[in-house]
């Protein structure tokens, strides 16, 4: 056992209402006699995925002896369990390549350059093999829907992870990218950011996970004003 991090349930405020169940890509958590259960302590990873979902406060992070985490105990889990959508985790959190096409759309139409799920940074596991050497876009949610060339010209050979500074937990954030970072030869980061105010909180999480992690990496950041043009790119 080691002493880490990891979800702690309140049973007498948890009303099993599963939302935790679908937000855990691990499947460490399923409902039991009406409540939430962490079913193995190697299952959970302590980054707290969950804890935006439950409305009634019943989960938190705490810190103890536990069994550590195990990822290769997670991918079997997983495999053995696929088929019970409902005890596992949402389908959405489900971590996948995928195939990029290799030429564009008939009629100059542009073909989708996204090649890894899930792309919410709360969802993505660490361990999924696409982060091996990958270059990492982070893209603040509100960029891909303001800038027509997105995927052109930032997700096109990246792993693609959105993310936004002013609604996620930013301590959640910048504890998950860090572990990316950690066990991950990532190449460089680029970060595509709105010009509102509250968006440059995304460079501060690249910036506090890179100090967390240990790690030394190119960093590029481009803003996108909300006209759709690119304001500034370092």
């Amino acid at each position: 056992m080691v002493t880490r991090k990891i979800i702690d349930i309140d049973e007498a405020l948890c009303n099993g209402c599963g939302q935790c169940v679908t937000a855990c890509a691990e499947g460490a958590i399923e409902i039991r006699n009406g409540k939430a259960k962490v079913i193995s302590e190697s299952f959970c990873d302590g980054l707290g995925a969950c804890l935006g979902e439950c409305p009634t406060g019943a989960l938190r992070i705490i810190e103890r002896k536990a069994d550590a985490f195990d990822s290769k105990a997670v991918e079997e889990h997983l495999a053995a369990r696929s088929g019970d959508e409902i005890k596992l985790a949402c389908p959405s959190s489900f971590a996948r390549k995928i195939p990029v096409p290799k030429v564009e759309g008939e009629g100059g139409r542009q073909t989708a350059q996204l090649s890894n799920w899930p792309v919410q940074l709360r969802l993505a596991h660490p361990n999924a093999p696409y982060f091996k050497g990958a270059h990492l876009l982070l893209a603040a949610d509100c960029t891909a829907f303001a800038y027509a060339n997105m995927h052109a010209d930032f997700i096109k050979g990246k792993i693609a992870l959105i993310a936004c500074p002013k609604l996620d937990d930013v301590e959640a954030a910048i504890e998950k990218l860090a572990e990316i970072m950690i066990v991950n030869e990532i190449k460089d980061i680029t970060v595509v950011r709105m010009e509102v105010p509250c968006c440059s909180g995304l460079s501060a999480i690249v910036r506090k996970a890179l100090e967390r992690s240990k790690k030394d990496l190119p960093v590029v950041t481009v803003t996108i004003g909300t006209d759709g043009s690119i304001l500034k790119g370092d």
